[in-house]
């Protein structure tokens, strides 16, 4: 875990009241029966998608295993006495969601995501990505904080804390969704690449302003709180995450093109991406960066002079298997982190204010982008409709929620950060595809 993100989490037990409540892992099940659990769920998750509702694989696990949170909660009202919820919340707190995501899945997933976009692709489309992965994600992190500020009373720069948390999109939600849809390859390009991108940049933002906004979390840290010095450590985390990724893709890549075994090249790449983001949380710069960047690399220059086709096979056929099963088990805790939240009238109204709120700023964060370069090039039809809709919420939101100091507001944007994700993935998830078709035709 970078510096930024290690001082802003409390050191102790989350729940979503602020209580120190989580069960010391081994206290009711050890890691390898948590992980058997997941994979078991999933799987059948997964099967009743399959046979029954036909959705797209990660959207329908979701919907699952919501179904089933619900379901227990429900019981839970018409058993009196009935502690089945309970115990369900007592193991979903036992995971951490926030450290098995962002320290452990999320570095697989950014980088079998970017494996498959080619560098070519995103040169030709790099102005309009890194401007709404930069200038969007800054124009949305503030429209989201004045507007729930505003909503809540919640102060301005623990508000902002919350656009930051709630700007970034889903790549693995958003690519796995959009394949279904056959769009121009110039609009699949932006949309994979800014998805990526907004992802780690998102994550410094979300960093810098952790650090503004909570001064007791962020007192041991070298940073201060200035300006200046949030400044440095965007740089020192987005720059330096970019530079680490390039240089051990290279490595690898260079490594790579003197060895023709399939089996030594697949463990190359599963230890860049397990050995950059670990190396990457022990440097402190942007472990997501990092991940991004190397799979660029090794997915363009490292498949096409590195790999034989024998290879290049087995590497794709790999990390699309990767990518599928922790996209089932990222989607399957998700849904049973409703366990975590807490809902009042209160709470829901707010939810539902943030999800107007999230979209009006992703709005934004694609047409200003769009807008200031259609000068100078041309757009495919229905680029900002489908971007904007496109722009799914997922589990990073989540899982940044969740590692925020305790405090009065945690619970509250808990909920509302919750009611976003579950309302991107289920009605932007099922209606983004026949949309794209639609204002692309």
């Amino acid at each position: 875990m970078s510096s930024g993100q290690r001082l802003f989490r409390s050191g102790t037990p989350r729940d979503s009241m602020g209580e120190n409540s989580r069960i010391p892992l081994g206290g009711f099940m050890d890691i390898l029966q948590i992980s058997s659990l997941l994979i078991v769920l999933a799987a059948m998750f997964a099967s009743v998608n399959a046979l029954f509702l036909k959705l797209p694989s990660a959207i329908g696990i979701f919907i699952v295993a919501l179904a089933a949170s619900a379901s227990v909660l429900v019981l839970d009202l018409l058993v009196p006495g009935s502690q089945m919820a309970e115990t369900m919340r007592a193991g979903v707190l036992e995971i951490d969601f926030s450290d098995a995501l962002l320290e452990g899945m999320l570095g697989l997933l950014l980088f079998a995501g970017a494996l498959h976009v080619k560098l070519s692709d995103l040169k030709a489309q790099w102005r309009v990505v890194m401007l709404m992965a930069t200038i969007g994600v800054g124009l949305s992190t503030v429209i989201v904080g004045v507007g729930f500020s505003w909503m809540t009373g919640m102060p301005l720069l623990v508000a902002l804390v919350f656009g930051a948390l709630i700007s970034p999109t889903d790549p693995v939600a958003v690519l796995g969704v959009l394949r279904q849809a056959n769009l121009p390859k110039t609009l699949e390009t932006k949309i994979a690449g800014e998805s990526l991108f907004n992802d780690g940049v998102g994550y410094v933002v979300f960093l810098v302003l952790v650090g503004i906004a909570f001064p007791a979390a962020h007192a041991a840290d070298a940073h201060g709180n200035g300006l200046g010095d949030a400044v440095s450590l965007f740089l020192q985390e987005a720059v330096g995450g970019a530079l680490l990724g390039g240089i051990l893709g290279w490595l690898t890549f260079r490594i790579m093109r003197r060895i023709d075994d399939y089996s030594v090249e697949v463990l190359l790449t599963l230890a860049l991406a397990f050995g950059g983001y670990s190396l990457s949380l022990w440097l402190h710069v942007s472990a997501p960066i990092m991940a991004v960047v190397a799979g660029l690399l090794i997915g363009d220059v490292g498949m096409a002079k590195g790999m034989s086709e024998e290879t290049r096979r087995y590497v794709n056929a790999f990390w699309m298997l990767i990518d599928e099963v922790l996209n089932a088990v990222l989607f399957l805790l998700i849904g049973f982190e409703v366990f975590a939240v807490t809902f009042d009238m209160h709470k829901v109204t707010a939810g539902v204010f943030a999800i107007g709120l999230a979209l009006v700023a992703r709005f934004c964060a694609v047409a200003v982008p769009v807008i200031v370069l259609k000068p100078f090039r041309d757009f495919t039809k229905g680029v900002i409709p489908v971007m904007t809709w496109g722009g799914l919420k997922g589990g990073i939101s989540v899982a940044l929620v969740l590692s925020l100091p305790d405090s009065e507001w945690k619970p509250l944007m808990l909920t509302a950060a919750y009611m976003v994700v579950v309302f991107s993935i289920v009605v932007q998830g099922l209606t983004v595809a026949p949309l794209a078709k639609k204002v692309t035709a």
